[in-house]
């Protein structure tokens, strides 16, 4: 092959190639500089959050037990404009449901409460406004539809405490034979030493009820 020749297949090959290498490159090397752009993003978004997150501890959990209700929905609500769907921003959301019903603003307490178990960050968070709605609704009568958020099978984990719960608000509907048995299934779900305290005097009172 003469120079001539090569030098045309070299150009041929170049204008088969070459730009798709050229563009191949260029988007790798925006895929790298986005995909650390968006770790960048994410370091801020979790720091910034964390800081405005214990804020709203410092805020909440005062000494007193007082918190400054105002100053709590605004630090909330800003963790929800500007890291809406964390878990700090639905954290923040738990907190300003328990200075409402601390206040006996139930309805605030809902209204909170409700799209964390409809879309929780995580599954704490999920379990966690789930029982805590349930007592809302039962402190608004509502017991029952307090007690339809409890069925079904809670993670191990939760499993004590969300049938405690359901045996509590079994008792409020009268319903005793079945808090028994919601009280039976807390406690086989925890260790010996756990199951003693409160849980143990549910159950011995209501043996009291039916002797």
């Amino acid at each position: 092959m003469t120079e001539e020749e090569q030098i045309a297949q070299m150009k041929d090959w170049w204008q088969r190639n070459g730009k798709p290498l050229l563009t191949g490159g260029a988007l790798a090397l925006a895929i790298v500089v986005g995909w650390q752009a968006w770790q960048q993003y994410q370091t801020n978004q979790a720091q910034g959050g964390g800081a405005l997150y214990q804020q709203l501890l410092e805020t909440t959990l005062t000494p007193t037990g007082q918190p400054d209700a105002g100053k709590v929905t605004e630090l909330a609500d800003k963790l929800k404009s500007e890291y809406g769907g964390s878990a700090y921003a639905q954290y923040g959301s738990l907190f300003v449901a328990k200075v409402a019903v601390d206040n006996a603003k139930l309805d605030d307490a809902v209204a909170e409460l409700k799209p964390l178990v409809e879309k929780p960050a995580d599954a704490t968070i999920g379990e966690l406004a789930r029982q805590r709605l349930a007592r809302v609704l039962a402190a608004q009568g509502k017991t029952e539809e307090g007690l339809k958020l409890l069925e079904g099978e809670a993670d191990k984990a939760w499993q004590a405490s969300r049938e405690e719960l359901k045996g509590d608000l079994l008792v409020q509907l009268g319903r005793s034979d079945e808090a028994h048995a919601a009280y039976q299934k807390a406690k086989d779900s925890l260790s010996e030493d756990a199951a003693v305290g409160g849980l143990q005097m549910k159950l011995d009172d209501l043996a009291k009820g039916d002797a």
